[in-house]
């Protein structure tokens, strides 16, 4: 939940620097409609406030040999909090797990694993995720191709 109302602006900034977080404050603050000093205090507040948690350039997969995307379901043998801890504390170790999701339904969590090839995806299985302690079941499924991926979150609903 949101830590003091956004205006207009605020939603100008925000969309402006998901689309490109290394924009100068004075090309954001044209863009914004505001000078540069009051649009670098207003960058600063939502850093502070936490609307904005951190910069980062996103990479190309493809061109650092990072081809195969796998989402991975797992199924825990029991969901009790030590199972859920140990299983969390080891995934959050693996460079290979770009997101990990606790999830409601047929499966305990989904993992989003991106990797070089199958066999970096076998090791990462067999050295990595079968020895976590009350693992009972891994199923994967390899991506063919990424028809859309967004970083920018859709803002429209906090204009309303």
């Amino acid at each position: 939940m949101p830590k003091r109302p956004l205006d207009t602006i605020d939603y100008r900034i925000l969309a402006a620097l998901q689309e490109d977080g290394r924009m100068s404050n004075l090309d954001l603050a044209d863009k914004v409609g505001l000078s540069p000093s009051p649009c670098s205090r207003r960058v600063h507040l939502l850093e502070t406030d936490g609307f904005i948690r951190r910069y980062v350039a996103l990479l190309d997969p493809a061109t650092i040999d990072l081809p195969v995307h796998v989402f991975v379901n797992i199924t825990l043998e029991k969901q009790v909090e030590a199972s859920l801890e140990t299983f969390e504390r080891t995934v959050l170790e693996r460079p290979e797990v770009l997101e990990c999701y606790l999830m409601t339904g047929s499966f305990d969590y989904l993992l989003r694993v991106v990797v070089s090839d199958l066999a970096a995806y076998e090791r990462f299985v067999l050295d990595h995720l079968t020895r976590i302690p009350g693992v009972a079941s891994i199923k994967s499924s390899f991506a063919l191709k990424q028809v859309q991926y967004r970083t920018a979150l859709p803002l429209g609903h906090l204009a309303e």
